[in-house]
């Protein structure tokens, strides 16, 4: 790799490898502080890994059977001292940790669909996590990631398709609003926080995956070829889809920003820990104007086969950040949710008896969160199955009303203008008569 030139690297390098934590030292004026002339429509994507007890999220307290098989890890219908599920519609409740969500339903800007999920029947964490992130039930051959297809299918004809200096010109002059709108690089337009890209990302579209966006603050004497040098070949994971010129001229862009100047809007508490960093992350990135159409954030810990607890317990404090996450994420981007959709998903859902160890086994469907100013809120959508024995699933589950497709699909489509589903969503056909109102027209 000695003596590489920028033009041998661009020729021979997929910057698959390309550690952003050690970006060239480029530029030095802050772009991430000026305001865009544009707002970009996004979604950002959280995925709650391990599969979510979606009935203790969203609790069916208005259900017996729900407390008839679960002694231990039921959450008690609604209390007047509040211990007890949120009451959301007079059936169904929030789990009280999700307490800072629980305005925002009520504010008609969250909507949730339950008996959501997968038409397929594993309960194999990694082949689940795998249909869900490709979009496609079954079918183990997908090579891109359903976000990444989004991005292939709505792409930015005034930025695509440039050179390496004409991009990087073109997207300057997005900064400085020469174009009337905000920053559109490719590699810009989807984002993952992380330090791997997510299946659902991965594809021909350029996106980035950014373990630390500070780490784009920290000044440095290091030449771009030695920066290269350092990280070329290692095995951090694949970090970076698309060609090496839309990286190398987001890298630059986010280099040129001075993250460590951010602060969250006064009164905004993220949660500590790396998803709370995540998400205050997008959120720096979309109030920069920087372009981003789509944010990826992961939050695990959610296989509770031990101990969930009900109300209180290992389970309840996975929501306590999920909630305080989502709504400090919610408030620091202010009027920006207007433009800005929040979906969160999980591979399955959990068995609705609980097992012997005071926890519960993977199960099938679940329920999905939709928040933002767009959302047709304030509502619980799908198809209820009900819980008693002759309505389960396998004898053992919540059944599926709503493929996750579906839901999907209506949330590009509406809120991104992506026209294309069946380009999106391969094998799947895409009616609209089956969507289920989770936004405003």
């Amino acid at each position: 790799m000695r003596g590489m030139t920028r033009r041998a690297f661009v020729r021979d390098g997929s910057l698959a490898l390309l550690a952003l934590g050690i970006p060239p030292a480029f530029l030095s004026r802050s772009l991430l502080a000026q305001p865009a002339r544009g707002r970009k429509k996004t979604v950002i994507c959280i995925f709650q890994r391990g599969a979510v007890d979606g009935l203790n999220m969203v609790v069916p307290f208005g259900e017996k059977a729900y407390y008839a098989r679960r002694r231990a890890t039921a959450v008690p219908a609604p209390l007047r001292d509040g211990t007890g599920a949120l009451d959301l519609d007079g059936f169904f409740g929030l789990h009280p940790s999700l307490r800072p969500l629980h305005e925002l339903f009520g504010r008609n800007e969250l909507a949730i669909v339950h008996a959501v999920g997968s038409p397929h029947p594993t309960r194999s964490h990694f082949d689940a996590q795998d249909f869900m992130e490709t979009a496609t039930p079954g079918v183990k051959s997908t090579r891109d990631g359903w976000l990444n297809r989004v991005l292939q299918h709505t792409d930015c004809a005034d930025c695509t398709g440039r050179s390496l200096q004409d991009g990087a010109a073109h997207a300057a002059d997005h900064v400085a609003g020469q174009a009337g709108m905000a920053v559109t690089h490719p590699a810009l337009r989807g984002i993952a926080m992380g330090s791997a890209m997510p299946r659902s990302l991965r594809g021909s579209a350029a996106a980035l995956a950014i373990a630390d966006l500070d780490t784009f603050g920290v000044t440095g004497d290091d030449s771009l070829q030695a920066a290269f040098e350092r990280v070329y070949g290692t095995a951090d994971g694949d970090i970076v889809t698309g060609s090496a010129d839309d990286a190398f001229d987001a890298v630059r862009i986010l280099r040129a920003a001075n993250p460590q100047q951010y602060r969250p809007v006064s009164g905004v508490q993220y949660p500590n820990g790396q998803f709370g960093r995540s998400l205050q992350q997008i959120a720096q990135l979309i109030r920069s104007g920087v372009g981003v159409e789509i944010a990826f954030a992961d939050i695990g810990g959610w296989d509770t086969h031990q101990a969930q607890g009900g109300a209180q317990g290992q389970l309840a404090n996975r929501f306590t950040e999920l909630g305080r996450g989502i709504r400090a994420l919610y408030d620091d981007l202010g009027d920006r949710m207007d433009d800005v959709v929040i979906l969160t998903m999980s591979e399955f859902g959990r068995t609705v008896a609980e097992n012997g160890s005071g926890g519960t086994d993977h199960g099938h469907a679940n329920c999905m969160m939709v928040m933002g100013g767009g959302v047709a809120g304030g509502r619980i959508l799908g198809d209820w199955p009900g819980l008693e024995p002759e309505q389960l699933y396998d004898g053992r589950d919540l059944a599926l009303t709503t493929d996750f497709r579906d839901v999907f699909a209506e949330v590009v489509a509406t809120h991104l203008g992506t026209s294309d589903l069946a380009q999106v969503f391969p094998g799947h056909s895409v009616d609209a008569t089956r969507f289920r109102g989770v936004l405003r027209a």
